[in-house]
């Protein structure tokens, strides 16, 4: 009787997780090292914008949403990153994840940003990065390859950082 439980009980766990795998979703192999995958998501303007058209340039793209305290915590300091380098080939991705854009644009009402925030309520590109813990964030080169991978809030605005920006921009 004990076994056939425990057989049961395996067969059932065996069904369920062959189930989680959803046959929809899309997530590229997305590590340092390797070739930003393209995306086109519309911004809040609805216009688009292509990852591959800003080849050239040095991009922060920042998978964020606005129910995430740290989310909300570091905008003040990519604000801060963005206007050390505007004007300069360094670009600021913010992609918001949420399924309801109106919940976006009263966020921005409160606290405005100066750089692109780009919808993606499907949450395409969020899977294609495998993006799910918030926030997370890519540092791409102008090449186009993943530099670094950033799990969790930060100072952007740090000493540290910008130099390393700066260094980017320079090489």
């Amino acid at each position: 009787m004990h076994r056939s439980v425990i057989l049961i009980v395996s067969l059932v766990l065996a069904v369920l997780l062959s189930g989680c795998k959803r046959e929809d979703v899309h997530t590229a192999d997305v590590r340092i090292g390797t070739a930003a995958p393209d995306f086109t998501l519309r911004d809040m303007n609805g216009d688009p914008v292509t990852l591959s058209s800003l080849r050239g340039k040095v991009v922060l793209v920042n998978f964020w949403a606005t129910w995430c305290p740290p989310c909300r915590a570091e905008k003040p300091t990519m604000e801060r990153l963005h206007h050390v380098f505007e004007g300069q080939d360094f670009v600021i991705l913010a992609v918001n994840t949420e399924n309801d854009p109106m919940a976006v644009r009263e966020y921005l009402g409160r606290n405005p940003l100066s750089f692109p925030v780009l919808l993606d309520n499907e949450g395409r590109v969020q899977n294609l990065y495998g993006v799910f813990r918030f926030p997370e964030s890519f540092l791409i080169g102008k090449d186009g390859m993943i530099l670094e991978r950033y799990i969790g809030a930060r100072d952007w605005s740090s000493t540290e950082f910008l130099r390393y920006v700066s260094s980017l921009l320079k090489g």
